[in-house]
């Protein structure tokens, strides 16, 4: 038997729990992990409860990132052994596989190896954030250097992911976060230019970093009301991408600010990624060799032992943490 974290109602932290279910053997296409570290993802807190993209099936699992051991291959499955490190792509609905466990059924083709020099922690840390900075920042705005690059919510994996993303295409990241508080951790971090959004006019901020230009680019999983500001801090010509709703508040579109600049607002999900073979395939090469050459360091924030998931999902949704939170399993 394995322990699995399910709900078996939406809800907030406090509705996780662990039961012992029978995982069984992979299935045609799939693999069987053994789970050694477990990377956290805002996706899963708006999952369980009922605010994602899809609806919970309860009683439900979830849980986009594992890193562990194969120990079961399916029929059909072919460049992987018995004990390889792997880690999981976010590459599945998790009505259909979930990841939250120490033994799971993951699909062969949402799994990847990693680098042995990654510890468990770091190789759960690695996917969701860099494939949808990679997506957003590399294939679809196609940053080259010297482009002014706001990541909002910077202090986030995903958020991180960008800076490093952004600094390694020689372009100039500009972090905005809502206090000053992580400030010095954000330039620790890479950034090269940090924007406190309650004390500082975010777009006057970002003329003041470009010489007027405006950012050519801007990566957002905010959206609401602030997007008509992101919109005034936006180059002529630039891309405003959107890929989330934490504001959860309608998001107005600034037409006449849109229609002067030439703007171009962009929704955008890992999943427009990992649906296409030939894009998932060009993402994992650029992450692996972002890893292997250094420039790419997943950040962690905080571990938490995998009997306490609830605390954890609970400083998930603090906004204390800068980085990746990880939950370890024995």
């Amino acid at each position: 038997m394995a322990r699995v974290i399910r709900f078996h109602r939406t809800g907030g932290p406090e509705v996780l729990q662990i039961d012992e279910v029978d995982v069984g053997p992979p299935g045609p296409g799939e693999l069987r992990l053994r789970v050694h570290a477990l990377g956290l993802n805002r996706a899963e807190a708006m999952f369980r409860s009922g605010q994602y993209l899809e609806q919970p099936k309860l009683p439900s699992r979830l849980g986009y990132e594992a890193a562990g051991s194969v120990e079961a291959i399916g029929e059909g499955v072919t460049g992987f052994a018995i004990g390889d490190k792997v880690s999981t792509i976010p590459a599945f609905s998790m009505n259909m596989y979930g990841v939250y466990g120490d033994h799971v059924i993951v699909p062969a083709a949402a799994t990847a190896k990693v680098p042995n020099q990654l510890s468990w922690e770091q190789a759960a840390a690695i996917w969701m954030q860099y494939l949808t900075a990679y997506g957003a920042l590399i294939d679809v705005a196609r940053i080259t250097p010297g482009d002014a690059v706001i990541i909002t919510a910077a202090s986030s994996s995903v958020g991180l992911a960008a800076i490093q993303i952004a600094n390694a295409a020689a372009a100039i990241s500009i972090a905005a976060t809502r206090t000053k508080a992580k400030r010095e951790a954000l330039l620790g971090h890479g950034a090269q230019h940090v924007i406190a959004t309650e004390d500082e006019d975010l777009a006057e901020a970002v003329k003041r970093i470009t010489g007027d230009d405006g950012a050519r680019v801007t990566f957002d999983p905010v959206a609401g009301e602030g997007v008509e500001t992101l919109a005034q801090a936006a180059a002529q010509g630039g891309v405003i991408i959107l890929y989330g709703a934490l504001a959860q508040s309608p998001t107005p579109f600034p037409l006449f600010t849109a229609l002067r600049k030439g703007l171009t607002l962009r929704g955008y999900t890992l999943f427009e990624v990992v649906s296409d073979a030939e894009r998932m395939a060009r993402g994992k090469q650029y992450v692996l060799d972002g890893l292997t050459s250094g420039k790419l360091k997943p950040i962690i924030t905080k571990t938490f032992p995998f009997e306490k998931i609830v605390d954890a999902h609970r400083f998930m949704e603090s906004n204390e943490q800068i980085g990746k939170i990880i939950v370890t399993v024995d």
